[in-house]
C-alpha cells in the first residue's frame, strides 16, 4: 500500500502520483462552437488578463456543472449562423472529464462546451457596465487634472518655480498624470468587452 503522505523534513505532505501530473499536461482539442462563444472566451480572457487555457479549464473542469448541463440543458443553444471549428489548449484532465460526461450522459461534447462558455455572458454584461462607469470616471479624472494644472500654473506665478509648495504640487501633478495613463490603459483594455 502506498502512503498518502510523504514525510519531507518533518512535513506531512500529500503524495503526488504520476497520473496527477499527467492530468496537468496540455493537449489541443477542437470543438465546433458559435462565433459568439469564441468571442466571449477571447473577450473575457483579454479583459481580465486570464489565459484562455486557464479560463477553459475553469469553465469545463467542474464536474458538477457539466453534469447539470448534460442532464438539464435540453437541445442545443440557438446558433447565430454556422458554428466554426476552434482549437483550444486545455489540460488533459479537463478533456478526459469532458469526454467521460459526454459519453455517460449521451450529450455532444461541443454542446457541453457551448453551454459552459455561456456562463461567461453575465460576467461580460457586468464588466460592460463597469467599463461604462470607468470611462465616465476617466473623463472626470481628466477634468480634475486640467483644473489642477491651472492651480499649479497659478502657484508658479504667485510663488515661483523654486518654491517648495510649487515643487510639491508639481510632484502631485506628475503622479496624477501617471495614474491617468494607467487608468486610460485599463479603459483601453476594456474595449474588447465594450465591443462584444
Amino acid at each position: 500500500m502506498v502512503d498518502k503522505y510523504n514525510n519531507t523534513e518533518g512535513l506531512s505532505l500529500p503524495a503526488t502520483t504520476a497520473s496527477d501530473l499527467m492530468g496537468r499536461q496540455s493537449v489541443r482539442a477542437t470543438f465546433r462552437l458559435t462565433r459568439k462563444a469564441i468571442d466571449a472566451m477571447s473577450a473575457v480572457s483579454n479583459h481580465l488578463g486570464v489565459k484562455q487555457k486557464s479560463l477553459f479549464d475553469y469553465l469545463i473542469g467542474d464536474e458538477d456543472v457539466l453534469n447539470v448541463i448534460a442532464n438539464e440543458a435540453g437541445p442545443a443553444p440557438e446558433r447565430d449562423g454556422e458554428s466554426v471549428q476552434k482549437t483550444y489548449v486545455i489540460s488533459r484532465s479537463t478533456l478526459t472529464l469532458l469526454e467521460s460526461i459526454s459519453k455517460r450522459c449521451d450529450a455532444p461534447r461541443d454542446i457541453l462546451v457551448e453551454y459552459s462558455i455561456q456562463r461567461l455572458l453575465p460576467i461580460i454584461s457586468r464588466e460592460q457596465e463597469k467599463h461604462e462607469k470607468r470611462k465616465r470616471l476617466l473623463k472626470e479624472l481628466k477634468s480634475h487634472i486640467m483644473q489642477y494644472e491651472k492651480l499649479h500654473k497659478k502657484t508658479k506665478l504667485q510663488l515661483g518655480e523654486d518654491d517648495p509648495v510649487c515643487s510639491e504640487m508639481g510632484a502631485a501633478l506628475a503622479g496624477l498624470n501617471k495614474t491617468c495613463l494607467r487608468v486610460e490603459s485599463l479603459v483601453d483594455r476594456g474595449e474588447c468587452i465594450e465591443n462584444f
